[in-house]
Formats: structure tokens, C-alpha cells, sequence
């Protein structure tokens, strides 16, 4: 089959590996129909995460037919179409039972392969998808691939993330990152009754959709700070999302927080020290939360509101790529090329 691979730092492949077998009862194989390239595979393809063995299969968000199953599959059959969160999970150990799916005792991410240990990634013709049957969601009927994808991964992390930061009815909540995942907790935050969305990045086109979606939008050079506190009575925001993952973007996370407020920090950090000292977040009474996203937990609830089609959530996909083209489709996103703001490939 063909796949995009690591091959270096900033170097993506378009090659041909082994088609997945299944390996336990418990598998299926997955024919992509739609493959998101996500903020998180640029930590690979920038050289920020380390130790990604050369020739591994990139990529984590997808969606598609399945179309063979082990004989320990129960829920699920060939011709189902199917999501995929960007981790497997098993639904009956401590941490799935909780609700941290992300945690599971038996789970992997797909798209990570470390000296030979791990599982291939998504953006391929093929997938094979250990503890299918707790893993895999159903598509509801009438639901494009496309977007049925953001369930598994950028919707389900920014509802998190705005769950996390504590959104709700009379709440003030500001999003720093724009891109598909602080996109998706604006839309979050608004779904969980925020009075007020405050969206804040540096491209227009990304604000654009944050206005689209109902954030008063924020140029980040534009002091963001006193644009909120101007607006809040001079506390700030209840709740900050940080979607970027950088040591500038907590720092203007905590300048955003009101005294009390909470910080749900959803980029992937990948710096060895936090940017906030403790004595700031003490003397702020600052709740700071982190962590990956238990995406599995939050699809059954997020799917039907793609189908409803109440947010035009193919707007925020500006490039739509054959997989051959997948390379270009790296660049594209890591540069911030034609304004790209989420790259999907179709197999």
C-alpha cells in the first residue's frame, strides 16, 4: 500500500510499505477514506519529539470503512463506517473505566514506532486497529469522512480543553491558538454556555473562523491582556485554553487568567521546565490542568453534533490533498502556507 513516512526531520515521504495484517482477534483493517495531518505530527516532523524510528507510518486522525475484522471482533463488521480516536483503549481497565481513555493500560498512539515497538499511523490506504471494538465509533449515517475525522482528535480536544478550563453559563473564556484545536474550543466553549469567547493568534484567516464560530477575535500582538481586562471589569478571563504548546503561549495564558481562573493547557509542551514559576501561580490561586485529551470518552456525544451540521466544520479545512500529495500538505501546514489551517488527506 502506499503511506507517508518519516524520513528525517522535515523530510515526509510518499512510499510503498507492507499492507497491515491482522495480528490478534481482537483487530480490524481500516481502508482510509480521510486522513488529517494535526498540529501534534509537526513535534515529529519538526525534530521536537525525538526517537520516531525512520520508515514509520505518520499521521493519527482518520476515518473510513472497515473492511476485514479478527475473529474476536464483536460490534464491528466489514462495510461499518468507522472513526478512530488518535489512541486505542480497551474500555475495561482502571483508566478507561474513569473516563481516561488516553491512559489505557493497554492503549497506544498510532503514528509512533520506537526501536520496532509501537503502531503505524494513519495516513495510509490501510490501518490496522488494535481493540477494535472499543476503540472504533461508528459514523452516523450521512456523516462526510471529512468531518466525521474531528471527532477523534481536534473537537474532542478542544471540548476537553474547555471543559477542563471550566467554560460554562457566565463564564469568560479566551483561547490562545487558533489553529484546529483552539478552533474547536471556541466552538466548545460556546456549545458549554460561555457569555464570552475571546480568540487570540496572529493570522487573520484563523481569527476569521473564530469570529465565524462566535469569539470576539484578538490580533495577538494587539495587547490581548487589556483587551480583556478592559472587558471584565479588569480581572480577566475565567477560563484560558492554551492551544499552542509553547513557553510564550502559558506566559500569555497567565496574563489572560483572572485571579482564581484556570488554565487548560492542551499543546504539546515539549520544553523541560513550565513558564510560570510556582510563586506566580500561588500568588495568582492559579488551577493549572494539562494533558492529553481521552478523545474515545467524548465521541459518542460529539458525533451527533457534526451530524446536525449546526457548525460548518468543513470551513476549517483549507486544503484537501490526494495522499501523494501528502508532503506538500506537511509543508503547507508547519509553514502557514495559502493560509492553511487543516490539511486532509484522501487516500
Amino acid at each position: 500500500m502506499k503511506a507517508l513516512i518519516f524520513e528525517e526531520v522535515r523530510q515526509v515521504g510518499y512510499a510503498t510499505v507492507p499492507d497491515p495484517e491482522i495480528l490478534d482477534p481482537g483487530d480490524v483493517i481500516v481502508r482510509v477514506e480521510a486522513a488529517g495531518i494535526c498540529g501534534s505530527d509537526l513535534h515529529a516532523y519538526r525534530g521536537l519529539e525525538t526517537g520516531l524510528d525512520p520508515g514509520t507510518v505518520m499521521g493519527h486522525e482518520f476515518a473510513g470503512e472497515v473492511v476485514e475484522a479478527g475473529t474476536g471482533v464483536a460490534r464491528l463488521r466489514p462495510g461499518d463506517q468507522v472513526v478512530s480516536p488518535f489512541t486505542t483503549s480497551c474500555g475495561t481497565c482502571f483508566y478507561c473505566r474513569a473516563g481516561l481513555t488516553a491512559r489505557c493500560e493497554r492503549g497506544q498512539l498510532f503514528g509512533w514506532v520506537e526501536e520496532g515497538k509501537g503502531l503505524q499511523g494513519t495516513q495510509a490506504e490501510l490501518v490496522r486497529v488494535p481493540l477494535a471494538d472499543a476503540t472504533l465509533v461508528r459514523i452516523p449515517e450521512g456523516t462526510p469522512a471529512e468531518t466525521a475525522l474531528f471527532a477523534g482528535d481536534n473537537l474532542a480536544t478542544g471540548w476537553f480543553g474547555a471543559e477542563s478550563a471550566g467554560a460554562g453559563p457566565g463564564r469568560v473564556v479566551a483561547v490562545v491558538g487558533c489553529g484546529p484545536v483552539g478552533l474547536m474550543a471556541v466552538m466548545a466553549a460556546r456549545e458549554l454556555g460561555a457569555e464570552r469567547v475571546f480568540a487570540v493568534d496572529a493570522l487573520p484567516e484563523r481569527l476569521a473562523l473564530a469570529e465565524h464560530w462566535g469569539a470576539t477575535a484578538i490580533e495577538g500582538s494587539g495587547d490581548p491582556a487589556g483587551r480583556i481586562r478592559e472587558a471584565t471589569e479588569g480581572r480577566g478571563a475565567d477560563a484560558v485554553v492554551e492551544a499552542v504548546g509553547s513557553q510564550q503561549s502559558t506566559r500569555l495564558a497567565f496574563d489572560l487568567v483572572r485571579p482564581g481562573g484556570t488554565i487548560a493547557a492542551l499543546g504539546v509542551h515539549t520544553e523541560l521546565h513550565l513558564a510560570i514559576a510556582p510563586t506566580e501561580m500561588y500568588d495568582k490561586n492559579l488551577t493549572y490542568r494539562a494533558g492529553r485529551a481521552p478523545a474515545r470518552s467524548y465521541m459518542e456525544r460529539l458525533l451527533p453534533l457534526i451530524r446536525s451540521g449546526r457548525y460548518d466544520l468543513g470551513a476549517l479545512i483549507s486544503h484537501r490533498l490526494p495522499l501523494s500529495d501528502g508532503p506538500r500538505g506537511y509543508d503547507l501546514f508547519d509553514r502557514k502556507l495559502e493560509g492553511c489551517t487543516k490539511v486532509v488527506l484522501r487516500p
